[in-house]
């Protein structure tokens, strides 16, 4: 289920450019999905016993992958309404190459589908850990630590593996040869403030 959603989430994502990046991000987003399951899995298989609640790096790794799982089957059912966003915009080459809202605004379309995907997960996520922790107060700490690690390094893992749109002005390419320069809130704020202003 996760391969499947996000892979072709990431295809829509990448459509709107070429094909070729469309192909490059179903390998990509996928790719995103498993290192922030496997890194959110180690780091919350550590952080839930200090927070209350005693669970195995097995059982940690078995809900988030649970979570990631719902996340990907709503971004799969969303990839229909993505692949329609990008058939219907102004071919990416056609948009000037700088200050454009189109980009900024389909950038922020993603990121809102994913943000509403992981809120999807998160709620049923929050039931689980209900249902461990015995306690709400315990399952409170230990969803907020947990979803305060999936948006640090599932939103890092993103920007280090882009272009998933690209820009119209730069190649298409599989990755960015400044993987580690700036960040993924920095990009985001700045479209935002584009938008706005």
């Amino acid at each position: 289920m996760v391969l499947v959603g996000s892979a072709l989430y990431g295809a829509s994502i990448g459509l709107w450019r070429s094909p070729l990046q469309a192909g490059f991000a179903a390998i990509k987003f996928p790719s995103v999905i498993i290192l922030t399951t496997l890194g959110t899995a180690l780091l919350n298989g550590m952080l839930a016993p200090l927070l209350g609640l005693n669970i195995r790096f097995r059982e940690s790794l078995g809900a988030i992958l649970a979570s990631f799982a719902i996340a990907s089957l709503v971004l799969g059912a969303l990839s229909p309404v993505a692949f329609f966003l990008a058939w219907n915009m102004v071919p990416l080459g056609e948009i000037p190459s700088a200050g454009s809202n189109v980009h900024a605004w389909v950038k922020l379309f993603h990121v809102g589908s994913i943000g509403l995907a992981g809120v999807a997960a998160h709620v049923r996520l929050w039931q689980l850990l209900k249902k461990l922790a015995g306690s709400r107060a315990v399952a409170f700490r230990v969803l907020g630590s947990w979803l305060a690690t999936n948006l640090f390094l599932g939103s890092q893992f993103i920007w280090i593996l882009r272009p998933f749109i690209g820009a119209p002005w730069l190649p298409v390419e599989f990755l960015r040869p400044d993987a580690f320069r700036g960040s993924f809130f920095e990009t985001v704020f700045h479209d935002v403030l584009q938008l706005i202003s």
